[in-house]
Formats: structure tokens, sequence, C-alpha cells
């Protein structure tokens, strides 16, 4: 055990023994300041009773672990005690014997953290309704700890009424108060958790390393299209639409798959997975001139391949002993191959590592989909190498965990230096420690059949239950948006389900066939926002709102609410103040989806919901002038496109600074908050604009001008 020490002035004893905190109290100011490994908690005590001050002084009676709270006419009443033998700081107010005062007891001061700590929330209440996520370091009403990923430390902080802003990297405003009255005493705790994820929920944890990928990655895939007929020119057909309406808006990968000998009709367990054998069929020239047409396109080459085994006889015969057996000496089945990998035997995994090695390095692929990994049951291996009847069957079966043997040499072979998406895995187990993203659930279309509602419904589902660990140690992958097959109101909502979030965004639709209209969902999800959660725990209901709080430099803090209706007809969706964690009051809104602006709502917010369907709104407090409160730009709203905004009240001139992709019109709409302000004209430098207005809102379509030699276009609106 550490030592707690209290300091008053230039008297310094120990207050108590406890954790490694140092505490000292200066009594001419009520100044306190706690300390324990990295941490700074800074700040005054403070103690109103009926509209009077009462002070906070140091013990009187030579008890060390307290400290007095002394009213105006000097008296001792109470008391602030530091428990003993506590881990963490624990400061308990209450009265000294036979008073009934009341008042409140408030310590308002700041803490200092590791610089990449953030505001969060890791105390679940029971029946929360609302996916709390964060971009920009906004914050919440409803936070109630400080985490850092790098060092996986939380500092979590308890008090009746609390709460903590962010100020700069590392730095945090704290609020806490509790009232003492007749039946009630006042606590105040700060708990250091070492290892918050570690042992909790990610036993290989690792922070995400961002070096392979500085920004979430996005694609296209072909197998939610062509499952397994794809051949190269389809891929590279796909990838010159994609070239066009794609990578202007951030698209950078362009993944192949069932690419492997024998690969053209299902189960994949027949396929040639082991020697990389090529279906010359459809890849007659080859993977490596593929990934260099890929790469003269623009994109980023990525490769799917299922390791854990083949269906190739002739490769199994050559190499029995690296395969597994059972009782009876016959091959074990997986949806891996037909012959499933004994990951104990060195050689089957140096083999492996080899063959990583040439897509890598020879071939030139940069981001390896590796699957059937984790799963749901034994036919994936991280289930099949633990039941005790298969690991009874490996060459050393006493190795503690065959499974990490093989995610090691899958990242052995493919380096460091690029991108490996766990599929599926999970960070529950060692892809967390070797794999920069998972993915979280099952595939988003099945076999030669259309996407269906119970498959965005999953979507969902797995979004919510394992999006706590998104961005801190793994990407979240959900898999692909497909918006082909789906009614409108259903593709929104896989939309929103990938893009709010800043999940992993891969493409599968046949993009050629795609209208006008689905393309522009795919642009509308790129790139990726730069979100991770804020409730740092795992959620096991379909929750209807998520809630992203946005920071952003010019349109300050705002919320972007998604009202999920998951039922089979319409539903109107509610969400409190209280549960988003927001101040009451007016909030302007603009819907994403629809393009409406909504002025003065008050939570609760009631919005009106299709089946199957989301509305997406920006929430923003209500100000009376114009300003800008949404874009058709990105589903996430997170106003990355926004570079300036600024109202001059003596001009009545509302002036703004946006970003543009080519010929692609951005819809921006600027809330007018009273009849009388209508707007007399709209100009724009360096973009075509045309506009509408309605009775509260005016709304500019800008489109880049052909002249414009920079991304950046102004605009500017008289009032």
């Amino acid at each position: 055990m550490g030592k707690l020490f209290f300091t008053a002035c230039a008297f310094v004893a120990p207050l108590l023994a406890s954790a490694a905190w140092d505490v000292s109290f200066d009594e001419k100011t009520s100044s306190l300041k706690a300390e324990n490994e990295g941490v700074s908690i800074n700040g005054t005590l403070s103690f109103k009773t009926d509209g009077k001050v009462w002070k906070i002084v140091n013990s009187r009676d030579g008890v060390k672990n307290r400290m007095a709270i002394v009213d105006t006419r000097g008296d001792v009443q109470g008391y602030v005690v530091f428990p003993e033998n506590t881990d963490e700081l624990e400061m308990l107010f209450y009265h000294r014997t036979a008073q009934a005062y009341r008042g409140i007891m408030a310590f308002d001061g700041g803490v200092k953290f590791a610089a990449d700590s953030f505001a969060c929330r890791t105390k679940p209440a029971g029946g929360e309704r609302v996916l709390a996520l964060n971009c920009g370091g906004a914050d919440s009403l409803l936070n109630d700890s400080l985490f850092s990923p790098s060092s996986d430390t939380l500092l979590q902080l308890s008090a009746a009424s609390l709460n903590i802003s962010t100020k700069s990297d590392g730095n945090f405003a704290l609020k806490m108060a509790g009232d003492i009255g007749e039946s009630s005493q006042a606590t105040f705790k700060f708990g250091l958790v070492k290892n918050y994820y570690k042992n909790r929920y990610v036993p290989y944890y690792k922070p995400l390393n961002r070096k392979n990928c500085p920004k979430t990655p996005t694609g296209w895939m072909s197998w939610n299209t062509y499952f397994d007929k794809a051949t190269a020119e389809d891929n590279l057909a796909e990838a010159r639409v994609g070239q066009k309406f794609l990578q202007p808006f951030g698209c950078e990968i362009w993944s192949i798959e069932s690419w492997q000998g024998n690969s053209d009709k299902l189960p994949v367990s027949k396929f040639h997975h082991l020697d990389l054998e090529v279906n010359e069929k459809q890849f007659p020239e080859g993977m490596a001139k593929l990934a260099k047409d890929i790469r003269a396109l623009g994109f980023r080459p990525g490769i799917w391949i299922s390791p854990y085994g083949t269906g190739n006889t002739d490769f199994y015969n050559k190499h029995k002993d690296w395969f597994l057996h059972d009782s009876d000496g016959k091959p074990i089945w997986s949806w891996n191959g037909l012959y499933t990998v004994d990951p104990t035997v060195p050689e089957a995994l140096e083999h492996i590592e080899k063959l990583f090695r040439k897509a890598s390095r020879e071939w030139g692929y940069e981001f390896f989909k590796i699957d059937g990994m984790s799963g749901r049951n034994k036919g994936y291996c991280a289930h099949l190498y633990e039941r005790p009847e298969i690991r009874a069957r490996f060459k050393n079966p006493d190795c503690p965990n065959p499974f990490e043997l093989t995610v090691k040499a899958f990242r052995r072979g493919i380096g460091d230096d690029r991108i490996f998406l766990a599929c599926q895995g999970h960070t529950s187990g060692p892809e967390a420690a070797y794999a920069e993203m998972a993915r979280t659930g099952a595939d988003i279309v099945h076999p030669n059949k259309p996407v269906m509602w119970k498959n965005v419904l999953l979507q969902g589902r797995c979004t919510i239950n394992q999006i706590f660990t998104h961005n801190i140690s793994m990407i979240a992958d959900p898999d692909t948006v497909l918006v082909r097959d789906l009614p409108l109101e259903e593709a929104r909502t896989t939309a929103t389900i990938v893009a709010l979030p800043g999940q992993l965004t891969f493409f599968g639709d046949r993009l050629a066939n795609l209208d006008p209209a689905r393309m522009k969902m795919l642009q509308q999800t790129l790139p990726v926002a730069d979100v991770r959660p804020m409730n740092l725990y795992p959620y096991f209901d379909m929750l209807p709102v998520w809630n992203l709080a946005v920071r952003h430099p010019v349109l300050g803090e705002y919320n972007v609410i998604a009202f999920f209706n998951w039922s089979d007809s319409e539903k109107i969706v509610t969400a409190t103040a209280q549960e988003l964690g927001i101040p009451e009051g007016g909030y302007t809104c603009y819907e994403f989806w629809t393009g409406e602006v909504y002025t003065n709502f008050n939570p609760t917010y009631e919005m009106r919901v299709p089946a199957h369907g989301v509305r997406v709104l920006a929430v923003r407090k209500s100000v009376n002038r114009p300003r800008i409160v949404g874009t058709d730009r990105h589903v996430a709203q997170t106003g990355f496109e926004i570079l300036g905004e600024k109202w001059d009240e003596a001009t009545k001139t509302l002036t703004g600074k946006v970003s543009l992709v080519k010929d692609f019109p951005t819809t921006v709409a600027v809330h007018v908050p009273t009849l009388s302000s209508y707007c007399t004209s709209v100009k724009a430098d360096g973009a075509k604009v045309s506009y509408t207005t309605d009775n509260n809102s005016v709304k500019l379509a800008l489109v880049k001008s052909p002249d414009n030699k920079t991304d950046t276009a102004t605009f500017e609106l008289k009032f």
C-alpha cells in the first residue's frame, strides 16, 4: 500500500494509509490537490447552507484522516473524511452529532491526465436507450470518467452531481457537488483503474496502431455482388467506376475475393487456400498483375485469404502431418477447408507465413482480409481450436493458445506496414494485439440472394454490442454498405449504421448499375468520420437512439442524433435531454435524409420514423441569427466540409467557407430564426450557387466551378 499525505500550509502529516494518492490542502484558500501516477486534481472545496458559506479547515481534534466544516461562528459542525484502506481517493462529508442542517458540498477545479485521454462513461445505468458516441472531444453531461487509450488507464469519478468538460489535450474542468441533509451524506470519489479494457473485455489489449491506417480505411470488394464469380476484368471494371464516383470522396482500397484455385463455387472448404494457386479462368494474368492494375487506377490493392485449411487433396497428401485428424485418422473439417491446419506444427505456420509474405511483397497487396477466424461456432478456427476433443489431436496438445500462433504468423507474413482485417475477428481474442480491425457481424447478404432487412438488423445489433472498443483497440467492420436491393428507408438505415459511428466503410454493389440517388448514398458515407465510443461498455439490446456528440472548430459543440425504428410499422421514437446528456433548452435541427429544418425543438425529442427507417438530426442550440445548421455532404454530420462561418450583425451578412468535391452538389442549410429576416442576395466564389427558401431556412446548392483550382469555395448571404 502507498501513502496518502495531507499537507496544510507548511505542515505535512500522513492522513491515512491508502493507495498512492498524495493529497494537500491549503486552509487559507480551501484548495485541495491530489496526485497519483500522472493524474493531478486541483480545485476548491466549499460548503453552502441557507445562503451562507461555511469554511473547510484542518482538523481541530487531532484526527488525521479528516478536515472540519466550520460555521460562520467558528464552530465545527461537520467533517470531510478520507476513509482509510481504500484503493480509491474518497471524500465523505457528514454532520457532527445531533446536527440537522442542509447544504451543498462542492468541488470546483480541474484534472490533468494523459495527453490522449478523453471524457467518457463507464458506469452503466439500467434501461439505457441511447448509444453514445464522440467526435472531436465533445462532452456529455453523462460522462463519469477519463480514459487514456495509450496506457489503458481510467480515472473514474463519482459524485451526486458531476460535470466533466474538456479544455485541451489532457486537461479537463471538473465540478462535483452533493447534498448534506438530514438523511443524506455527500461522497466524492476518484478511482484510478489500470488495465481497464485488458482486465475486462480485451485480454490482449493494445492501443490501436494508426501507423498503417492514419484514418479508417474505405474500399470495395466483389463478393457481395458477384459472390464467387468475379473475374479480374470484373474487378477492374468496377474499379474504373469507383475511380470516377467514389475515389474523389476518399475511397482507397480495391479488395479481391475468391481468386484461389477451385474458388468459383462454394463451399469455401473446397477452395485451394494454402498454396497460392490462382483460379486461371477468372484471373488469367495472375494476382501480381491485378494488384499492379488496381494501383494504376489510384487504389490500394486488397486481398481475401482463408488460411486455416484447404480443399486441395494433392496438397493435403503431400503435407498430412500439417493437418488435424480425429481419433480414427480422418481429416477434421472446418469452414476453411476439408483439411484443417494444426497450428502447433511449426512447419505449417512457417509455410503460411511465407504465403503471406509472397502476397504482400511479391504480389504487392496492402490490405489483407483474413477469414475463418472467430465466427460463432466450431466451423471457425478460434472455436474449433478451443474444443477439448480437438486440442487432444494437436501435435502439441499442451499449447495454451494455438489460435494466437496463427494470428502472429499472419502478422509476420504480411509485415507491420500492411493492414490486417480479422474476419470474423473479435477484440476478446488475440486478434486485438495483431490486427488493426475486426469484422463484428455476419455477412450482410447471403450467397446469390438479395440483401434483406434481417441482415441490416443484425448489422445494427452487432454494431450496438461491439462498438465500445472501436477506434480504441480495433476498428470495427460491420460488413459492407449495400443499397441496391433495399427499399429507400432500409438503405438509409444501413448507411447510417455504418457511417454514423465511423466504422470501416466498404462497398459491394455493382457500381455501374446504381442510379444516381443510390450512388449518392455511398458518397455520403465518405470519408469515414473520426468517431469513437463515449460509453465504454457493451450493450445487448437494440438501442433506438444513437447520439454523436461533436466538437467542431467552426461550428462549436452540437449533437447528431439518429432515431432508428427497428420495428415493422411506423413509430414515434423519443429521447429526453437527460438521456442524451445535453442541457435543457431550445434547439434548431437539420434532418439529414429529408433535408427538413426544425426550430425550437425542446427535448423530449419526438421523431416519427417509418418502419425499418432512420432519421438523423444535427442538433444545435438555437440562436437569434442566421447560421449554418447542416449539409447533405455526410451522414455523420461532423462538419468536416465547413471551413468557416461568420455573422456580421452590422451588415446582416452571413459568410461561409466550404470544401467541395468536383461535380457533387453540396446543399448547405442555413436557419433563419424569424420571419422578418429574409434573404436579399446570395453569391459564391469558386462555386456555382442556387438556392431555395422557406419560412425558416435558406438552402444553398453549391457546385465547384470548373475554373476553381482548389477544393474550397466561399458564399455570402445578405439579410
